[in-house]
């Protein structure tokens, strides 16, 4: 049986909490180990936080549509907005190496993402950015 859930937030960072439970909920409805869970909770809070930080010009409100799809061994997340065109693939990696007070600010959290997925997939379609990201629902070693 294949599990499904969709879930429209507004551009608010209140909406991230109400996310993340739905995942949890999500998650055990689907038989997700707790790892597997924890990594899609993860990236989809640091992916629809980027939306809502940093992908409006302007204070209006926006919709952020949230799919999650459990087929074929896989979960699949697709993040659909209007904001900015932005491919996460394309930011440059932060780097680790170098001491704290050192270090450019951002790009952990998709370095996070790319870290926590198997796949990442980009492209901007009618205007709006769709990003899906996907890993297997037998979790990693």
């Amino acid at each position: 049986m294949a599990h499904r859930l969709s879930v429209a937030l507004r551009n608010d960072a209140s909406e991230i909490s109400r996310l993340v439970d739905r995942i949890d909920a999500f998650g055990l409805e689907a038989g997700l180990t707790p790892d597997v869970t924890f990594r899609l909770a993860l990236s989809l809070d640091e992916i629809v936080s980027n939306v809502i930080r940093h992908g409006f010009d302007d204070d209006a409100e926006h919709q952020i549509l949230v799919t999650l799809a459990v087929t074929d061994g896989h979960v699949t997340a697709t993040v659909v907005d209007d904001g900015s065109a932005f491919d996460p693939r394309e930011a440059p990696l932060p780097d680790l190496d170098a001491p704290l007070e050192k270090r450019q600010a951002g790009g952990l959290g998709m370095h996070l993402v790319r870290e926590t997925m198997d796949e990442i997939d980009y492209r901007r379609e009618g205007g709006r950015n769709v990003l899906t990201v996907r890993t297997s629902v037998a979790g990693r070693e």
